[in-house]
This record gives structure tokens, sequence and C-alpha cells, in this order.
């Protein structure tokens, strides 16, 4: 699913940008990702998702986001 249409962020490049560099505000995930934020109306989201992967990496030790804290 496309989170941000200015840079056609998807929701999984913003996982993985979480998974793999642990970025504390949306704006270092745009940096991670190469771009910067544009109009800004995906912030709220791409903030939601770092929470949600966040939550994951400390709890969930199944999944891909899991395995990359390790």
């Amino acid at each position: 699913m496309i989170v941000c249409s200015c840079n056609v962020l998807s929701a999984d490049q913003v996982r993985d940008a979480c998974a793999t560099t642990a970025p504390r505000t949306p704006g270092q995930v745009y940096g991670c990702l190469g771009c910067s934020p544009q109009c800004g109306r995906c912030a709220r989201t791409i903030r939601q998702i770092m929470d949600e992967a966040l939550a994951c990496a400390s709890s969930c030790p199944c999944c891909p986001h899991g395995r990359a804290s390790e």
C-alpha cells in the first residue's frame, strides 16, 4: 500500500527502514529512503507504521521485524 503519494513510498518500505535503521521520526524515515517530506499528509501514517514496527520488534520474535533486531 502506498502511504506517501508525493514520494511514492509504500508501507513495506517504511517497515523495512524501521527494521534496518531504527529511525526516531518520520523525517528520518524519509531520509533513510532517500527522499524528503513534501506535503506532510502521510507523516501521521508513517508514525503509526513506525510505532507498530517498534511494538512488533520488541514482542514478536517470529516476524521479520523481530528477527531484524536480533
